[in-house]
């Protein structure tokens, strides 16, 4: 599915923006083009098409896309996949990460997952930078990266910065594009300002002039203003240097007509969301914190599946252990991971299944990965209960059970309950980056239904209903269980503490809203994996609930 034009041209086909938001984009005279749009505009699409027009007329010349992590390039759907829908139209050969043209002009995809990563681009000069997503990158990367820009060609191409995202009202780049924001939270009568937030129309793609001095953003609506403010910036050999230009251009859905012809659940999605998420992935506005509900930190999670995991010198091997999600008989889907440590290294999804074939899967994982019994963790509402009436050395989790002390301290947590309490643990160590997810085809077995026979002694049997990849079809569409994963994590809301200050998490039914209809099975999953280090000495196992 396309988000951009092909158009006929002489009996060719010609590649062209859509009109609206991605025409604007990449007509933009800036040497810095911020689009803040909202989600389904056809961000991805307008950036990938940009350098193509300069690839056709100028062989020297190189751009450079940039996401934060590697997997956000190569993950299904991402920024490498998707130009492989376009580039090849355009004669391009791609080489790992790199596309190269008839000409030998180049467009090649990095990430810069630590601030330190820039300092492997010292002395580089590209002459087009495009970040996608820079609401997940530091401050410091993109003013370093913007020092890199430059052409050193005489090709007569002015150097640029084209970057998207979606509306943060908590990154660098709000405080970025703030002249191109509706501040004025209330109107004169103290009325709440309904453009709060929102771009202001006669500023979209309005260039400014920019010039940083001490860390400190010196603005100006011309370049001369910028001069005048900040004089000794621009003497001695600095002289005869500019300001950059910058402007900021928004977009909605409805500027991205393929999609909504191709695809119009795509909108109803959005529409059906909260009015606040409305707010902000629908319309576009900047000041939609969520109340500051957000659990997980939006770039943390999208991180866990390039982190690096070190462990210090010296230290025991890891301990493995099983974390099960079981779904009751034809409601959601089971999901089991094997761990080391704090590394997901395998997975089962059972899309259908009872108490037999569940346990049957967690012994297909305990054998492949070496996990002894006791370190088996089931939920045991529901079909979970069954699954320790065969498996008693399995442990239990109840998710309305009692939170545990604080292994640290032996001291109770204020948790409305367990499963509050592993959420809270387990965001505070995905946002400090002290988790990893290594999934891939080699490494997850997925079962789209269940037959007899499946499993023989604890080891699975191959058929035509066991496939061994990360994608499946949710509600007729394609989806990779790692964007699922990335998915619930994001719907774990915090809500306000009960009248005794205990902590909360938003309830099973928003969830299901926030994710259109499935519950957290991949999330709540993940969550569990803190029970084994809140509780490390556990009595023995006749499948105690730890309520």
């Amino acid at each position: 599915m396309s988000n951009y034009q092909v158009a006929p041209s002489d009996g060719r086909k010609v590649i062209q923006p859509q009109p609206g938001f991605q025409y604007q984009f990449m007509a933009s005279r800036a040497d810095i083009t911020i689009a803040g749009a909202a989600a389904g505009v056809g961000k991805t699409y307008a950036m990938l098409i940009d350098p193509l027009r300069y690839c056709a007329k100028l062989p020297d010349f190189e751009s450079v896309f940039f996401r934060r992590t590697y997997p956000e390039i190569t993950n299904p759907g991402a920024i490498l996949p998707t130009s492989n829908t376009i580039y090849p139209l355009c004669g391009g050969r791609l080489s790992d990460m790199d596309w190269t043209f008839y000409n030998g002009s180049k467009v090649v995809f990095r990430h810069l997952q630590h601030e330190k990563d820039i300092h492997a681009w010292q002395g580089s000069q590209i002459p087009a930078i495009y970040f996608d997503e820079l609401t997940h990158f530091t401050r410091t990367q993109f003013f370093y990266m913007l020092s890199r820009n430059r052409n050193p060609h005489a090709n007569g191409l002015r150097s640029f910065m084209k970057a998207t995202c979606n509306p943060d009202p908590d990154s660098f780049v709000a405080e970025l594009i703030e002249w191109w924001i509706d501040q004025v939270e209330n109107l004169a009568d103290s009325s709440p300002n309904p453009n709060y937030g929102y771009p202001i129309q006669e500023r979209i793609g309005v260039l400014r002039y920019l010039a940083v001095d001490k860390d400190e953003m010196i603005w100006g609506d011309t370049a001369e203003e910028v001069i005048e403010k900040a004089p000794h910036l621009f003497e001695g050999e600095n002289a005869g240097v500019r300001p950059k230009s910058i402007t900021f251009i928004p977009g909605k859905i409805y500027d991205n007509k393929i999609l909504l012809q191709n695809d119009p659940g795509y909108l109803a999605a959005l529409m059906s969301l909260p009015e606040a998420e409305q707010n902000k992935l629908l319309k576009g506005n900047w000041k939609v914190r969520f109340d500051g509900a957000a659990l997980y930190n939006p770039a943390s999670v999208s991180s866990i599946f390039g982190n690096y995991l070190i462990s210090p010198l010296g230290s025991a091997p890891p301990a493995r252990y099983i974390t099960a999600d079981i779904a009751k008989f034809g409601r959601d889907w089971t999901v089991i991971y094997a761990w080391i440590g704090w590394e997901i290294v395998g997975c089962v999804v059972l899309k259908v299944n009872d108490s037999v074939e569940a346990v049957a899967a967690i012994e297909f994982l305990r054998s492949k990965f070496g996990i002894q019994e006791h370190n088996v963790l089931v939920d045991q509402n529901g079909v979970g209960g069954d699954v320790l009436g065969l498996k008693p050395r399995y442990v239990g989790f109840l998710n309305n059970g009692k939170p545990l002390d604080d292994p640290q301290i032996r001291e109770k947590e204020n948790y409305e309950n367990l499963k509050t309490q592993v959420y809270y643990r387990n965001a505070n160590r995905i946002n400090g980056g002290a988790m990893r997810v290594s999934l891939n085809a080699d490494n997850t077995w997925i079962y789209e239904s269940v037959e007899t026979g499946m499993f023989v002694s604890g080891v699975a049997t191959y058929n035509h209903n066991r496939h061994n990849t990360t994608k499946t079809k949710l509600k007729g569409k394609v989806v990779d269980i790692r964007d699922l994963i990335v998915a619930d994590l994001r719907a774990i809301r915090k809500i306000a503490v009960d009248p005794t200050k205990r902590l909360r998490i938003n309830n099973k039914d928003e969830q299901k809203i926030l994710l259109g209809g499935r519950s957290p099975d991949f999330g709540d999953a993940i969550a569990m994996r803190e029970f084994f280090e809140l509780n490390r000495k556990r009595p023995d196992f006749k499948g105690a609930d730890y309520s």
